[in-house]
């Protein structure tokens, strides 16, 4: 039976259970789950917080992962000033970047989360408003959703990953995990 391993992977974390060729130890996987024969299912930036999926079986990491199994991934996101109706729209419309359009995504502006606090916090400019978005893509290209809502105007400062298809990060905190049965 595969196993499956949900993950709050923390800011400042390398999405590897191994740091070779750093000069400064930076921290990784192996320093939060202690379970041998697992590996990421898809990445997370170390800027980037949130649900990390870690799997024991090539063929469920390559569903999860894969862009052609258009697995829903949902992010919330702090971006910078306050995105109107027509930044919104091109997030919906899919947005061009330097390596071609994006896939459409669902964007809509939320409430603050209910979050952990963020360690270091982010940047914080007192005549810049900020604004919280849930934005859903289908594909998971190098620091898309960064890229996305820097391209309609409004930079990240905080990115949490909140669930990867039906998988949540709901009632982990940072640094925590669950292991789940895959069938």
């Amino acid at each position: 039976m595969a196993r499956l391993i949900l993950f709050n992977k923390p800011y400042d974390v390398l999405s590897q259970f191994t740091d070779r060729g750093s000069e400064t130890k930076r921290r990784t996987l192996s320093d939060f789950v202690a379970v041998p024969g697992v590996y990421p299912a898809g990445r997370l930036d170390r800027d980037s917080e949130g649900l990390l999926l870690l799997c024991d079986d090539g063929r469920w990491q390559a569903r999860i992962a894969d862009p052609r199994f258009k697995l829903a991934k949902t992010y919330l996101v702090q971006v910078e000033g306050e995105p109107d109706d027509a930044a919104l729209a091109a997030l919906r419309r899919g947005v061009t970047l330097k390596d071609g359009p994006t896939r459409p995504a669902e964007a809509e502006r939320i409430a603050t989360p209910d979050l952990w606090p963020r360690d270091p916090p982010i940047r914080v400019r007192k005549t810049v408003p900020d604004t919280w978005l849930r934005l859903t893509i289908r594909e998971g290209r190098n620091r898309q959703v960064r890229r996305m809502t820097a391209a309609v105007g409004h930079p990240t400062l905080r990115l949490v990953r909140w669930s990867v298809g039906e998988w949540t990060l709901d009632g982990l905190a940072p640094g925590e995990w669950v292991e789940r049965d895959l069938g």
